[in-house]
C-alpha cells in the first residue's frame, strides 16, 4: 500500500481515473456525494458495466452541491444540468445501499470487466472535490491506494463483506433520486427574488409583509435590482409569496 499526499499528481482522481473505463465496475463508500466530483468523472462514468454505491442513512446531508471549495465550480451555473445527468446515472447504472449510520470513510474499488479487483483506495477522503484531490482538502487525512492486484483483492473482501451486511431498502434510491430531481427543476422566477428578499430581510426581526417590504420606506422601490426584476404587474404575487 502507498500514501497519497492528495495533491499535486499524487491524488485520489489520478489513482481511479485510469480504471474508470469501458466494461470495468466501480465499488464506492462515501460519506458524502458531490455534484461537483461527479462532474470530474461524468464522461467516463457512463462506460462502467456497473456501479455500487454505499452511502450514509436517510436524512443524512450528502452535500450534493459541494462546500466552500466548491464555489467556483457553483457559479458556472450546472447544478442542474448535473443533477439530471447524475438522476440519469443513478438509474441506469448503479445500485445503491445505505448503511445503518454515518460513515466514517471513504473507499473506492475499481475491477476489471471480470469482476476482479485492480484498484483500490481507502481513507478519510469523500466522493467531492476535495476528497479526489481537485480542490484543498485537510493535509491530516490519511488516504492509501494498492499497489498490487492482491492488495486490492483484499480491499475488495473488506467491501463485499459491508455490501453483503447492508439491508437493501427500497426507499433508497427514490430518496436520492428525489433530491437530485428537486435540484435539477425549475424555479419560477417571482419564488426565486421572493427567497432572495427573505435573505436580505429577516435580520430585521420582523415579519415579511407588504407593508414592511413593499410600501415600507426601505428604498427598495430605488434600486436597480427592483426595477429589472420586478415590474409593477408582479408586485401582488411577490407580496403573496414573502407574506
Amino acid at each position: 500500500m502507498k500514501l497519497l499526499r492528495n495533491t499535486g499528481a499524487d491524488r485520489v482522481i489520478d489513482v481511479i481515473r485510469p480504471w474508470i473505463t469501458s466494461g470495468n465496475q466501480l465499488d464506492v463508500v462515501s460519506p458524502t456525494f458531490s455534484l461537483f466530483a461527479f462532474a470530474e468523472v461524468l464522461r467516463d462514468l457512463s462506460k462502467l458495466s456497473k456501479a455500487r454505491l454505499v452511502l450514509p442513512s436517510s436524512g443524512s446531508d450528502l452535500a450534493l452541491l459541494g462546500t466552500a471549495a466548491d464555489r467556483a465550480a457553483r457559479n458556472k451555473l450546472q447544478s442542474r444540468w448535473l443533477a439530471r445527468q447524475c438522476a440519469t446515472w443513478l438509474e441506469q447504472k448503479v445500485e445503491l445501499r445505505e448503511a445503518r449510520d454515518a460513515v466514517p470513510q471513504g473507499a473506492i474499488v475499481l475491477r476489471d470487466h471480470d469482476g476482479f479487483a485492480q484498484q483500490a483506495v481507502l481513507g478519510a477522503f469523500s466522493f467531492s472535490t476535495e476528497g479526489f484531490g481537485i480542490t484543498p482538502g485537510n493535509p491530516l487525512s490519511l488516504i492509501q491506494a494498492s499497489e498490487t492486484p492482491e492488495e486490492s483483492a483484499l480491499l475488495s473482501q473488506w467491501f463485499e463483506a459491508q455490501w453483503a451486511g447492508l439491508t437493501i431498502n427500497v426507499n433508497s434510491r427514490p430518496a436520492v433520486l428525489e433530491e437530485l430531481n428537486r435540484l435539477a427543476e425549475q424555479h419560477d422566477p417571482v419564488q426565486t427574488y421572493a427567497l432572495i428578499l427573505l435573505h436580505l430581510f429577516r435580520k430585521r426581526g420582523e415579519e415579511l409583509d407588504e407593508d414592511r417590504i413593499v410600501k415600507s420606506a426601505t428604498g427598495i422601490r430605488n434600486t436597480v435590482v427592483w426595477k429589472k426584476l420586478l415590474s409593477s404587474s408582479m408586485t401582488a404575487s411577490l407580496a403573496r409569496s414573502i407574506s
